[in-house]
């Protein structure tokens, strides 16, 4: 079902492992993929269509998939702002959030409101704030927050140059300092070789200093598990690997005083 996007559909029903069970997708581009990261894992397949985006499409598909999701009786997790590119950085998404909030409000009020986020958008100061304020009240929205890479090198093998390393990881601290996230880590190989010890050790530590301030919520270390158009550049670690960095990382996030300690996800 996750094709269906690059067919320039607004509103894709998908089963999601990390939201168990089915998650209902928001795509603000539908035209063309938009993403200043370069993941050698990313899913989205080149495509192009004539497609537009419109709050009013949006609303009769969104409102169309959870009628249809209903009539099955089937549960639905969340409502998840992902799509063919980094959601935060659409000139549409101030509004098209208020919109689906409001529509989940009204028909799945046990349904999160997740945006999955490359952290790009933390580097404008309206995006930032929206993102702040949206999470502290209502709508009570999930940041699933990437961070791929505790090193610059790994940084660019994996997510590329956009923006140097050392920026954006400024910039997430200082949103994870007064907002509650959930980090999101994808471990794969890139070129055939698994992150380095050096990378492993610096990633560790830096989401420990995140939990610092107690606002890191879950972390959730997945693999690769679907095809993509660089393949095979970038290709799935043994599930054992996610396990001893899923280990390690519990047990130095157990450090952390008088915080409670978040959770560590493992999705191969």
């Amino acid at each position: 079902m996750g094709r269906l996007r690059e067919k320039g559909v607004l509103v894709y029903p998908v089963y999601s492992r990390r939201s168990g069970g089915l998650s209902v997708g928001i795509n603000l581009f539908p035209d063309q993929k938009h993403c200043p990261f370069d993941c050698p894992y990313c899913e989205v397949f080149p495509f192009s269509t004539d497609s537009v985006f419109s709050l009013e499409q949006m609303e009769r598909d969104l409102r169309a998939v959870l009628d249809s999701a209903k009539e099955r009786s089937e549960i639905v997790k969340d409502i998840c702002f992902s799509g063919n590119g980094e959601p935060s950085l659409s000139p549409d998404f101030p509004d098209a959030l208020k919109l689906v909030a409001r529509i989940r409000d009204e028909a799945v009020q046990s349904a999160a409101l997740v945006l999955i986020t490359n952290g790009m958008g933390l580097l404008e100061l309206n995006t930032f704030s929206l993102l702040r304020d949206a999470v502290a009240s209502p709508p009570s929205l999930d940041v699933w927050l990437k961070l791929d890479a505790g090193t610059p090198d790994w940084y660019h093998k994996i997510n590329g140059r956009a923006v140097t390393h050392e920026k954006l990881i400024a910039k997430i601290k200082e949103f994870v300092d007064c907002t509650p996230v959930t980090i999101q880590t994808m471990l794969c190989t890139v070129g055939g070789v698994e992150p380095p010890g050096d990378e492993a050790l610096a990633w560790e530590r830096l989401v420990v200093e995140l939990g610092q301030g107690g606002n890191v919520r879950k972390v959730q270390i997945y693999g690769k598990a679907r095809p993509s158009p660089d393949d095979p550049k970038a290709e799935a670690v043994p599930v054992d690997h996610l396990e001893r960095r899923a280990a390690s990382l519990r047990m130095a996030l157990g450090s952390l005083a008088n915080r409670t300690v978040p959770a560590v996800e493992v999705y191969p």
